[in-house]
């Protein structure tokens, strides 16, 4: 077998839908043997693959719609109310759908198309992008709508995050898989470079504006689902018989139990996101009410933490194979904490977007290793579940950040920042010490499939 003997409670005479995968000839996948050497080709290795490249630029396009949409909405929300809470609400819509069906999510992308279930997402986001673009044209928008807009966008997220994760698995085998999420990784935020300074300019725009930039959007994701149409289909799990879709995901749960490597990325996870990740959400009015430079400067701001996080994924993308991955990843962890306690003391705009240039590159990297690592130590029927299960922590950093709003509008955002910072030290300096001990204890296992 590919895997490890004990499947489970799955027998060992179950074909291995993986073995029979890597046996069978593909015209998709490019031989280990062919592929180059050279910091460029290590670097960007699972681009060999051409499907894969099919999957990389249809979410190029996706994250450049994505990023520039969470720009115009919270300018939106913030020139309708001037609030915090309003900022932290629009987040909270999105977090409720991607808390209550991101599980479902991944038990649909181990059992049915994951082409189906990203192309259903990406119709989803282009119908919610046109409703808030012929709002502001008709002059009919409020926060409501945008509520509804980011409810719209975590539902789609919930079934998308998971059926992509899982397809780049199928898509460039094992070996390559670090490189590949941390390539995605990569396009989600080199987007960030340009997409919110973009966005920022294009809503300054009297004749464009937010409706113009929803319209632009809309169209991005279009294009992006017109690549999706020409990916294969993606399996659902053989070799065993589908059970009922509360009853997989209870495997997936129990899975993740008896794995205790994976239940501690999990907490690692969950904690880092809901207590630092939040800080996006607030750019706004860092950006306006306290260095007064307006959307040109909240687009600054994002651009600045997306030049960093391009650039330590670079770095990482070539060294994503390495035996003390879990190192890099804690260490990111904690610079991230740092970079949000020094945001937080930062006197001085451009002062400020220099640290955000770190806290983009740490957030990243963490973000990155973090799902190479789920991934790299679960088996592949049961990635849509775990990577399900990852993504929870999302739903979460939209649901803290309106009381996070709240809390900002009471004791002010720069101090929020430090509580912020504060916690994600004493997480990932917990991970450092408790991750050998477990590593000890419970050996992660190797899988070769």
């Amino acid at each position: 077998m590919s895997q490890l003997e004990e499947r489970d409670g799955m027998s060992s005479d179950v074909p291995d839908p993986a073995a029979e995968r890597a046996a069978a000839p593909s015209a998709d996948r490019t031989p280990i043997a062919e592929i180059r050497t050279g910091w460029a080709a290590t670097t960007f290795a699972a681009m060999e693959i051409p499907v894969y490249r099919l999957l990389w630029f249809g979410g190029l396009l996706s994250f450049v719609s994505f990023q520039m949409q969470m720009i115009a909405r919270s300018w939106l929300a913030y020139e309708l109310t001037g609030s915090n809470s309003a900022l932290g609400l629009v987040m909270f819509g999105m977090g409720v759908p991607m808390l209550l069906l991101t599980p479902w999510g991944g038990v649909a992308a181990d059992r049915l198309s994951k082409r189906v279930l990203i192309l259903g997402a990406q119709w989803l986001l282009i119908a919610s992008g046109l409703l808030i673009a012929f709002a502001i044209v008709f002059d009919f928008i409020n926060v409501p709508l945008l509520v509804l807009s980011s409810v719209a966008q975590g539902t789609a997220f919930a079934f998308l995050g998971p059926a992509r994760m899982a397809f780049t698995s199928e898509l460039v085998g094992r070996r390559l898989l670090p490189n590949a999420i941390v390539l995605q990784q990569m396009s989600m935020n080199g987007t960030r470079i340009f997409g919110p300074s973009l966005a920022g300019v294009l809503v300054a725009v009297a004749w464009f504006g937010p409706a113009g930039v929803f319209f632009l959007t809309t169209g991005l994701t279009a294009t992006a689902s017109m690549l999706t149409w020409r990916l294969p289909s993606g399996r659902s799990t053989s070799g065993r018989v589908p059970q009922r879709a509360i009853t997989e995901f209870a495997d997936g749960l129990r899975y993740v139990k008896r794995h205790p490597h994976l239940l501690l990325l999990l907490l690692v996870s969950l904690l880092v996101v809901m207590s630092a990740f939040p800080y996006m959400a607030f750019l706004p009015t860092l950006a306006d009410d306290i260095f007064a430079f307006g959307p040109q400067g909240y687009g600054l701001m994002s651009g600045a933490t997306a030049v960093g996080a391009v650039a330590s994924l670079l770095f990482v993308a070539g060294r994503s194979g390495g035996p003390n991955l879990w190192v890099v990843q804690a260490t990111a962890g904690l610079t991230f904490g740092v970079a949000l306690i020094t945001l937080a003391l930062a006197p001085t705009f451009w002062s400020a977007m220099a640290v955000l240039v770190i806290t983009g590159g740490s957030m990243a990297a963490f973000q990155s290793l973090n799902n190479a690592l789920i991934l790299m130590g679960s088996e592949s029927d049961y990635h849509g579940r775990v990577q399900s299960l990852m993504m929870l922590s999302f739903s979460g950093f939209g649901l803290v950040a309106l009381p996070l709003g709240l809390i900002a509008d009471a004791i002010g955002l720069q101090n929020l920042f430090l509580w912020m910072g504060g916690i994600t030290c004493v997480v990932t300096l917990t991970y450092f010490i408790l991750r050998p001990i477990v590593e000890r204890r419970h050996p992660t296992p190797v899988f070769t499939d």
